[in-house]
């Protein structure tokens, strides 16, 4: 059986983590700076719970970028083709973006 074309969800689970941590840092400044704001000694209601994916979400992911970039390599190559280019360049896929995002 040959292995499908997709994207790693382990490279997936890492970039999610990523970005997960990121936004819990900035959610921590600003609930640092809110509680400045507020009377001293009050705490945060909000408590900070780990997020998680599991493996049947990883692959959706996985399988929902490699879609997307696929589709996007297609639209962006047939605009190349049109204007007679034989390399897709970034303004083809800057031409294809606000479309691409908009039907997905």
């Amino acid at each position: 059986m040959e292995k499908e074309n997709t994207f790693d969800p382990d490279l997936v689970h890492e970039i999610f983590k990523l970005v997960w941590k990121r936004k819990a840092a900035e959610r921590g400044k600003n609930e640092l700076s809110e509680n400045m704001d507020n009377e001293v000694g009050a705490s945060s209601s909000r408590r900070s719970r780990p997020t998680f994916a599991n493996a049947n979400a990883l692959k959706l992911s996985s399988e929902f970028l490699r879609i997307f970039i696929a589709e996007a390599i297609q639209r962006a190559a047939t605009i190349a083709e049109a204007e007679g280019s034989i390399t897709i360049e970034a303004t083809h896929l800057e031409r294809i973006l606000p479309q691409l995002l908009l039907d997905f």
